[in-house]
């Protein structure tokens, strides 16, 4: 997990913290007992209201700060499921790009693609989609513009 994603979970535990320790339920119950003898239909409705608009606002912070932690947890978790398919892929591509690297290089990828590696680095925070996501990208993208270039060079004859 990288220094972003620590202040972003810290400050989305402080939110969630001041969101616990407000005090609604004490809040909202207070407000119901100093208008239970209220006879006026219109500060009875601006009381509830005002009650309901509260509650909704509440529910809607925790659920954005639920997303935010979700989203955060989401860049570095990688299910069983995803970490098979991306086993399977990453051996496909691998055979198909050019081999630049040694066959060994080439092994000891696929081995950090095992379902034991990923679960044990993951837990320790590392974020696997940023170290071979991005360099895979890359990797894809020259080899693109490589067979485009070459295409294009043979085409100039």
């Amino acid at each position: 997990m990288n220094d972003n994603s620590l202040d972003i979970l810290v400050k989305m535990g402080m939110e969630l913290t001041t969101l616990a320790v407000k005090g609604t339920t004490t809040a909202i119950h207070s407000k119901i007992e100093s208008v239970k003898n209220e006879k006026n239909a219109d500060t009875l409705r601006n009381t509830y209201d005002e009650i309901i608009n509260q509650v909704l606002s509440e529910r809607e912070e925790a659920i954005r700060i639920a997303k935010v932690y979700k989203e955060e947890l989401d860049k570095v978790v990688i299910s069983d499921n995803d970490i098979k398919h991306l086993h399977n892929t990453i051996t496909k591509v691998l055979e198909i790009l050019p081999q630049n690297e040694p066959v060994e290089s080439l092994a000891q990828i696929k081995e950090l693609i095992s379902i034991d590696v990923l679960k044990t680095m993951q837990l320790l925070g590392f974020n696997y989609k940023a170290a071979i996501g991005e360099p895979l990208t890359v990797l894809c993208a020259d080899a693109i513009k490589s067979k485009l270039s070459n295409k294009k060079n043979v085409n100039k004859r």
